[in-house]
């Protein structure tokens, strides 16, 4: 079994609904709009997505606690743009009231990073504060990716697109109004190949952000002259006792 069928397996498991779907929307519908996470990332230069995450499936434990506040705040301050929540708890740590826990300290959109799949977990994101949401190509038809993206437009809430292959570019055939991001993390062997950028990336028309393997300075560099409208990186900001200094170093 991969890493990732793993993971959706202990989700499915797991999984929690403790509201009807026809109240998760009435409730949805009634929040004000979202902070805007698309225009986070339509910049001049390059910006950086933050990631909150406290473990990893490639490096186990990234952080003792849960201080989520202070990791927010040190990001906010030191030159995100925009933040990714991870909500995934068995194999990232994560839960949905991070969210609103990183919401409550900074004015920047919130993300959240998850392996989302259904009607449910769009309105369940919606109500949990996030501003946009993660929907993995590699895990949906292209059906079904056509289906979330409705509902997400009806649900007011941004969409970062992950792609990892050809075959995930003609899933996305047709959609808009999304952020495109090109994961170089293979998620059946969790390897690293910087390469999937320089291949994808010229395929792609909208707003790209670059995703895993990216630690330095020289990675930033390399993905803005790739063509990168962003990146999202966390495990090596989240090791650092700062992550925002450690971000603060990425930009500098």
């Amino acid at each position: 079994m991969s890493i990732l069928q793993e993971i959706l397996r202990k989700r499915l498991e797991t999984r929690a609904q403790p509201h009807s779907l026809t109240e998760l929307k009435t409730r949805a519908l009634d929040l004000p709009p979202p902070r805007n996470f698309l225009h986070a990332l339509d910049k001049d230069k390059i910006v950086v997505i933050a990631e909150i995450k406290f473990r990893s499936p490639s490096e186990g434990l990234l952080r003792n606690g849960n201080d989520v506040g202070f990791i927010t705040e040190s990001y906010a301050k030191n030159g995100a743009a925009a933040l990714s929540v991870l909500t995934e708890l068995h194999s990232f740590g994560g839960t949905l009231e991070n969210i609103n826990r990183a919401k409550k300290v900074c004015a920047l959109p919130v993300l959240r990073k998850d392996f989302l799949y259904d009607e449910y977990d769009i309105w369940e994101s919606k109500i949990s504060g996030a501003d946009a949401i993660l929907l993995i190509a590699k895990m949906l038809t292209h059906d079904q990716l056509h289906e979330l993206r409705g509902i997400a437009k009806q649900a007011s809430l941004a969409i970062l697109l992950e792609l990892h292959d050809e075959d995930d570019l003609k899933k996305a055939e047709g959609l808009s109004d999304v952020a495109f991001g090109v994961n170089h993390r293979n998620l059946e062997t969790l390897t690293i190949n910087l390469e999937i950028s320089s291949r994808l990336f010229p395929f792609i028309k909208g707003l790209i952000v670059a995703e895993s393997g990216l630690r330095s300075h020289a990675d930033l560099l390399l993905m803005q002259e790739r063509g990168a409208n962003a990146v999202l990186v966390g495990t090596s900001f989240m090791k650092h006792n700062d992550p925002g200094q450690a971000l603060a170093a990425f930009l500098a």
